[in-house]
């Protein structure tokens, strides 16, 4: 048995912290994305026990730079491994990494509420559903353009204005202040003291758009890390790993487009378009062969609009949709479709 097939063979999780343990491993594969994007879909609930727990490990990650709150993580790990020792029975099978992390964020927060003179930061959460973009003004004067299927959170303490972009797209009009602006997405840094950008957590990269201004980038790990800055029109798309940033020209139609939920495409391809569009909508798109995932499609739609997206396919690429489950359809191709081409 290869390692896809053993992935593919173990128990899919069945609750939300297990989930996001699953989706946070390095050796989670597309099959298991896309069976989690069908439990999110099967009932409302599911979405929400996710955004709520996938909001709470976004808090943590924003306080894990404070000395009180690393003793409290601490203190917590130690008390929960002799709890372990005593008990290794009752919590054999408990999905560890998910489980220790909310025993931590339970720790810190118990922690902010009892000691607030000892903890002045500001914490807030914002997420999105299924939805058009939502306009926001934080507590500072920025006003914060929210993408559907979004979260982020703030960390304001009078020294450093710090946002953490956990999931989804947002742009930031950044008010003018003392305190430096900072954005925090899958391992990089954007500063930035008063302009306007875009950041986007994809699945694969962290992509940074300015409209307007300037912003500074950082990525890479300790010891190996880069800084660039950008211009305006300019993006930086950063793999995964944080090691390689390039620096191209912005699509700025595209980048206009999606704050008043309408979708540009050029050239992109259709697994990572479908993703975007599936955003927007309780109904999802799927591929039914995945040598459809390299097709490049270029047009125009309306977020959320599924039914128009996949009357175009049928039209342009000759694929075609058969309902494979609730609020959920599957592409195919179709006689005379070739998956190897595209149009455009």
């Amino acid at each position: 048995m290869n390692a896809e097939d053993a992935i593919s063979s173990r128990p899919l999780p069945t609750s939300a912290e297990a989930w996001l343990a699953r989706l946070q491993a390095p050796d989670c594969g597309p099959g298991e994305r896309a069976a989690f994007e069908r439990w999110r879909a099967q009932h409302p609930a599911h979405a929400q026990a996710y955004a709520q727990v996938e909001q709470l490990h976004a808090k943590v990650a924003l306080l894990a730079g404070d000395p009180l709150l690393r003793a409290a993580g601490l203190a917590a790990r130690r008390h929960s491994a002799a709890r372990r020792d005593r008990r290794r029975l009752l919590t054999r099978g408990l999905p560890i990494a998910a489980a220790a992390s909310l025993l931590l964020a339970a720790g810190v927060f118990r922690l902010l509420r009892e000691t607030p003179a000892q903890a002045p930061a500001s914490l807030h959460s914002y997420a999105s559903a299924t939805e058009l973009p939502r306009r926001l003004t934080l507590e500072d004067g920025t006003v914060m353009i929210l993408d559907a299927d979004s979260t982020v959170t703030t960390r304001y303490d009078g020294t450093r204005r710090l946002v953490m972009l956990e999931r989804g797209r947002a742009e930031f009009s950044v008010a003018h202040a003392a305190a430096p602006f900072e954005v925090h997405a899958g391992g990089s840094v954007i500063r930035d003291t008063g302009t306007v950008f875009q950041v986007s957590k994809e699945r694969d990269a962290v992509v940074v758009g300015l409209l307007d201004g300037a912003v500074v980038v950082t990525h890479g790990e300790d010891g190996n890390t880069q800084t660039q800055a950008l211009l305006p029109a300019q993006q930086i798309r950063i793999a995964a790993d944080g090691d390689s940033g390039v620096i191209a020209p912005l699509d700025t139609q595209a980048a206009l487009a999606w704050r008043q939920g309408e979708l540009v495409f050029r050239q992109r391809r259709l697994d990572s378009l479908l993703a975007e569009m599936n955003r927007y909508s309780d109904i999802k798109l799927l591929l039914g062969d995945q040598r459809l995932a390299d097709l490049r499609v270029s047009g125009s739609f309306h977020a959320g609009d599924q039914q128009a997206l996949v009357k175009a396919l049928d039209a342009g690429w000759g694929l075609h949709a058969v309902a494979t489950g609730n609020h959920e359809l599957t592409l195919y191709p179709g006689q005379a479709s070739n998956a190897g081409g595209a149009r455009h």
